[in-house]
This record gives structure tokens, C-alpha cells and sequence, in this order.
């Protein structure tokens, strides 16, 4: 474990609202805190500036998301600007959809988003590790053990959020873990390629059965590389929470789609790639941990908020976080009890649930990849239904309709 420099700051033993973990959604959460006056202490496992396995994309969702947070136009000179994303079936059809789109590394976003947190008075310790809860007479959580270096110490809290990711150590040690295994996985990896730039435009996704029943991609990224992964999100099946993985493996279904698509496979002779492949669990669906507990929030990841159907994650775990925030920030200014305030803030997460319950229908389009081929052979036929497929990305259109029955009827009669 790194040593911490001598200019951070030093673990406080009392704090109004701890955040554990430094991602999109416990940054956020803290911005947000923060700059409403709250002392917030936003620790995590590594220092300010490290890796996290991701496809990096910035669909709509996560551009509001930095808008609010008045980081969109930062995030957005660090980034690659896309204009489309590219819908390819089995059969080798392309349709491309239009969206408000960006690439940007996570080491670069969350960076950025944890030094605004910072500079809206947030005290950031790391690296610093979340042990298990601190619990009062009554069982209300009141802060937690912390080990920072060789020392475990006490940090008192009005409030702990957990914005710990897919992971599932911390929440199982605050006892919030309904499903220990991921939701799904995803491999990706960077490959520095400046003969690609300007070939290779659009943020690929690609469905065929040498995938199935995941999908790749490929994302141009800045400095003349490109994010380039597979993802599988329906991996494990749930069985008493524990569940089992399903027989996969990722590294072989990474080959398969260098294999099958010549763009990849063109990427992958032409340029380096930096590092190695890395594989990430997903947690999805708002689904495999309780939300709460007296004195306790989980957000992000920790509460499941990617989307099956894509594995998007950032802009959900952004608004989480904010929504976390949000339901803290009404429960000081009203004196709201503790069940009110976690209430509200589940009541913010269940309005969002039939949103990924939707996506989570569209999921079976990574199962049956021939679906894409009929989508985009309608779409390149109908304006009508690209732009559907394009309010799916804005979020103004329900993706589940797509692959529905009626929505199929629509396809080949709307």
C-alpha cells in the first residue's frame, strides 16, 4: 500500500457525512455536500488519480449529470467528442445513432471529479480502507473503522454513503450485501493507435454469436488510442445470493471479437496496446444490496446503478450520488429523522428503477444478437425508428419497446 504524502490531509476522528470510495458517485455525492457546507470526509482504497477498469463512455445521462455538477465543460476539454454510436449486428449491418456523447479515461474523470469535490472544501484521505461500520446501542451505523497505513481508527459520522463499486467487501461488512456475485463482467483494454484516428470514429458496439452472450466495443479515445472490450451482463446465475458463474471466459470471447471484427482486428495489428487486459465485475439493475440502513447509504455501483443492456454506468452512478446528497441535504434543513431521510432517498432510487428494469428487458438482445440484425435493418429503412434508438440514449425513449412485441410490430408496420 502507497504511504500517504505528507500533504494530505490526516485521517479526522469525526466528520458530518463519511463517503467511502472516490468514484463518479462518491465524488459527486460529496461535491454536492460540500459545497451545501456539510463537512464531508471522501476516503478510498487508492490515491487520487488511480486506474478503474471501463469502457469510459459519456452517453447523455452522464453529461447532465456533469453539468449540474458544473464539470461538463472540463470534463469535456479532456475528452474525445463523439458524435454517434454504432449499432453493428451479426450479419455485419451498421446503423449509426446520434447522441451527446464523449470518451474520457477513468483515471482522468474521476480525478477530476474527486479534485472538485476537494475544491468545494471536501477533505479527501487516501489511501484509506473501510473496515466495517461503527454501530450505536440501538444499531444505527455512526461511523466506521478505518485503516489508513498499518493503523485502524474510528471516524464518528452523522452519516456513512457507500460508494464502494462492485465489490461487494464493503457492503457485506455493513451488512447491506444481498448478492455476492457481479451482475456481470467486462475486459477491456487501451491500444495506443494513431493510423486509426479518424477510421475508427463512432463508439462501436457490437453484437454477433462469436460474442454472444455479451457484445464488444470499441470507443476512440483521447491521444490517438481507443478503448477496445467485451462485455457479458448476464454472467452469473442467482442462486440463494451467493449464485455461480455461468461458463465463460472472457479473454476467449475478447479473441473471438478481434477474431470476427475486421475493424478490431485491424486495431489490434496496427497499434499497441498499453498494459494489459483488465476484467471488472458490473453490478446492475438497482438490484443485490439494500439501499439503506439506519445511519447508512449505498450508491453507485454499491447499489447496482449500471444498466444491463449497455454495462453504462457513469452518468447513473453520478446521479445516484446526487440523489444520496440530495436526501442528506433535505433531512438537515427540515430536521428530518433518519427513516425519513432514508426513505426519501429510496423512494429517489425506486422512481429510477423501472428505467433499469427496461433495460434489463432490452438485455435479452445480447442473449439473441439476430435481434440487432432486424433492428438495424428497419432502422436504416425507417428515420422514425432511429430516432427511438437515439432517445434510447437520451433517455427519452423506452428501450424495452424496442424488442418487445409491439415494439417488433412497430418495426416492420410502424
Amino acid at each position: 500500500m502507497p504511504e500517504i504524502r505528507p500533504d494530505q490531509p490526516q485521517l479526522p476522528t469525526r466528520c458530518e457525512v463519511l463517503i467511502v470510495g472516490a468514484g463518479p458517485a462518491g465524488s459527486a455525492c460529496a461535491q454536492v455536500l460540500a459545497q451545501a457546507g456539510v463537512d464531508v470526509v471522501l476516503i478510498d482504497q487508492q490515491p487520487q488519480g488511480r486506474d478503474k477498469i471501463c469502457g469510459d463512455g459519456l452517453i447523455p445521462d452522464a453529461h447532465t449529470a456533469l453539468a449540474r455538477l458544473g464539470l461538463l465543460e472540463r470534463v469535456m476539454a479532456r475528452a474525445q467528442a463523439v458524435a454517434h454510436v454504432a449499432c453493428v449486428g451479426p450479419r455485419g449491418g451498421r446503423i449509426e445513432v446520434p447522441g451527446h456523447l464523449a470518451v474520457l479515461p477513468r483515471r482522468v474523470l474521476d480525478d477530476i471529479l474527486c479534485q472538485a469535490a476537494q475544491d468545494a472544501g471536501a477533505k479527501f484521505v487516501a489511501p484509506a480502507r473501510f473496515e466495517s461500520p461503527l454501530e450505536d446501542a440501538q444499531g444505527r451505523v455512526v461511523g466506521a473503522l478505518i485503516k489508513s497505513g498499518d493503523e485502524v481508527q474510528e471516524l464518528r459520522a452523522d452519516w456513512v454513503i457507500l460508494a464502494t463499486g462492485a465489490i461487494p467487501r464493503a457492503l457485506t461488512a455493513a451488512k447491506l450485501c444481498e448478492r455476492h456475485t457481479p451482475s456481470g463482467v467486462a475486459l477491456r483494454g487501451y491500444v495506443r493507435a494513431p493510423s486509426m484516428v479518424g477510421r475508427l470514429k463512432a463508439m462501436d458496439v457490437v453484437w454477433s454469436r462469436a460474442v454472444r452472450p455479451g457484445y464488444g466495443w470499441i470507443f476512440p479515445a483521447p491521444d490517438g488510442c481507443f478503448n477496445i472490450g467485451v462485455g457479458v451482463t448476464d454472467s452469473h446465475s442467482a442462486v440463494g445470493g451467493k449464485g455461480s458463474k455461468k461458463e465463460l471466459n472472457l479473454r476467449s470471447i475478447f479473441d473471438a471479437f478481434v477474431a470476427t471484427y475486421p475493424p478490431a482486428a485491424e486495431l489490434m495489428r496496427e497499434g499497441e496496446l498499453l498494459g494489459e487486459l483488465k476484467g471488472a465485475p458490473l453490478r446492475c439493475t438497482l438490484t443485490g444490496a439494500r439501499w439503506s440502513r439506519p445511519g447508512l447509504l449505498a450508491t453507485g455501483e454499491a447499489a447496482g446503478s449500471t444498466y444491463s443492456f449497455t454495462g453504462e454506468g457513469i452518468g447513473k452512478a453520478m446521479e445516484t450520488g446526487m440523489l444520496a446528497a440530495d436526501a442528506l441535504l433535505a433531512g438537515r434543513r427540515s430536521g428530518l429523522s433518519d427513516a425519513q431521510v432514508r426513505e426519501n432517498y429510496e423512494r429517489s432510487l425506486t422512481a429510477l428503477k423501472p428505467k433499469f428494469d427496461l433495460y434489463e428487458r432490452a438485455n435479452q438482445v445480447n442473449a439473441h444478437p439476430w435481434l440487432v440484425d432486424l433492428l438495424i435493418w428497419r432502422a436504416q429503412r425507417s428515420p422514425r425508428l432511429l430516432k427511438r434508438m437515439s432517445g434510447v440514449l437520451n433517455e427519452t425513449s423506452n428501450p424495452g419497446n424496442l424488442i418487445s412485441l409491439k415494439g417488433f410490430s412497430r418495426v416492420f408496420f410502424g
